[in-house]
C-alpha cells in the first residue's frame, strides 16, 4: 500500500482522524449555543463515551449512539449478516457502561437501497443476540430505503441506560499510581475496517493462514463487557475509570482524564490478525495502536489496593484480563513502554 510522503496509512485509506476531530469540534461549537430557556440537565463529563442527563436529584439517564461502520462492507461481501447486529449493540452498550450506567434499551437504524426481508431478518438475529448478552430491550427502530444515499447497507443504533448521579464514573478521581486492568478484545471489534480492508485487499477472505478463514476473523463479533462491568460496579471495588477502546486506540484513555497520564507496560497479547494488517499494509506500530484496539477491548482503572479483587472478578467473565500498566503524573500522555 503506497502512501504520499508524510501521509499515514489510515489517511491514505480514506479516513482522516484529524478531519474528524475538527468536524466534531465544529458541530459542538453550534450545539453549545442551544438555549432551551430552562436550566440544563447535562451532567458535565470530560469528553466521555456517553452523555448523562439529570432526571431528578438522584437519577440520571445515559445516552449514546454508534454504528458498525465499514465492517458492514465485509458482511455484504460474504453475504453473512447474522452477527453484525451484535456489533451494533456492543458498540453502544460498551460506551454506556463507561459512565457507570446500566444499559436498558436500544433502537436501531438500518439504511439500505431496498428492504430485503432476508437480510434484515439476519441482522435481527444478531440484534437479538446482542440484546440478550447485554440485558437490554430493543423496542423499536427505523428502516429507511435511501438508495440515493447508500449503495449497500448501514446499521447503527441509539441507546439509553440508567445511572444514580452519585455513582457516575467520570474519571475525576483517577490518581497517579492507580492500576490499569485490560480486558481482551475478540479481534478488530468494529473500528479501523477501512484501513484493514485496504491493507488486506490482496488476500482472499477464505485464506486460512491464521488458522481460520480470514473472513471469519474479520466478522468476529465485538465483545460485550456489560455483565462483567456491572458486577464490578456492584462490588466493593473502587472503580475510578472505565474506557472502551475503539477508534483512536489507546488514546481513548485520555477521555477519562487529562490531568494524568497512562503507561502501558504489560500490554495484552496482540492477535495475529493485527500483525497481518501491519505487514500487508506497511502500517507503523504507533499508528496501529492509534487506529486499532490491538487486542485490548476495555480498560478499568482502580486503586492498587483493589487491583487483585478486580482482576479476579473480571477474569472470571473475560479470561486473560490482567494488569497492563498504571496511571502516571505525566498529564495528557499515553505511553507504551
Amino acid at each position: 500500500m503506497s502512501e504520499a510522503p508524510g501521509q499515514r496509512a489510515y489517511e491514505s485509506a480514506g479516513v482522516s482522524q484529524a478531519a474528524a476531530d475538527s468536524a466534531v469540534e465544529a458541530l459542538r461549537a453550534s450545539l453549545r449555543l442551544i438555549d432551551t430557556g430552562k436550566p440544563s440537565r447535562v451532567v458535565q463529563l470530560p469528553g466521555h463515551y456517553a452523555s448523562v442527563l439529570r432526571i431528578d436529584e438522584r437519577l440520571g439517564v445515559a445516552f449514546g449512539a454508534d454504528g458498525v461502520g465499514t465492517k458492514m462492507v465485509l458482511a455484504e461481501r460474504l453475504g453473512r449478516f447474522e452477527t453484525i447486529g451484535i456489533d451494533c449493540v456492543a458498540m453502544n452498550v460498551n460506551d454506556l457502561i463507561c459512565v457507570g450506567a446500566e444499559p436498558i434499551a436500544l433502537v436501531d437504524t438500518i439504511l439500505c437501497r431496498e428492504a430485503d426481508p432476508e437480510v434484515i431478518g439476519a441482522i435481527g438475529v444478531g440484534l437479538r443476540r446482542g440484546a440478550e448478552l447485554s440485558g437490554i430491550e430493543i423496542p423499536g427502530g427505523e428502516i429507511a430505503q435511501v438508495g440515493d444515499v447508500v449503495s449497500g447497507w448501514e446499521l447503527s443504533g441509539s441507546s439509553i441506560g440508567l445511572v444514580e448521579l452519585d455513582a457516575v464514573v467520570s474519571g475525576g478521581r483517577i490518581e497517579a499510581g492507580d492500576v490499569l486492568i485490560g480486558l481482551p478484545s475478540s479481534g478488530l471489534h468494529s473500528n479501523g475496517y477501512t484501513l484493514a480492508r485496504k491493507a488486506l485487499a490482496a488476500i482472499r477472505l477464505d485464506d486460512e493462514r491464521l488458522g481460520r478463514p480470514l473472513g471469519d476473523l474479520l466478522l468476529e463479533p465485538t465483545t460485550i463487557y456489560v455483565g462483567a462491568i456491572l458486577e464490578l460496579l456492584g462490588s466493593s471495588v473502587d472503580v475510578r475509570g472505565l474506557a472502551h477502546i475503539t477508534g483512536d486506540g489507546l488514546n481513548n484513555l485520555l477521555r477519562l482524564s487529562r490531568r494524568v497520564g497512562y503507561e502501558i507496560s504489560e500490554p495484552l497479547p496482540v492477535p495475529p490478525v493485527f500483525d497481518l494488517i501491519a505487514d500487508q499494509g506497511a502500517v507503523e506500530s504507533d499508528e496501529m495502536f492509534e487506529v486499532f484496539n490491538m487486542g485490548l477491548g476495555f480498560v478499568v482503572v482502580v486503586p492498587e489496593a483493589d487491583a487483585e479483587a478486580a482482576i479476579g472478578l473480571l477474569a472470571s467473565h473475560h479470561p486473560g484480563s490482567r494488569r497492563i500498566g498504571k496511571v502516571t503524573a505525566a498529564a495528557g500522555e499515553v505511553r507504551r513502554s
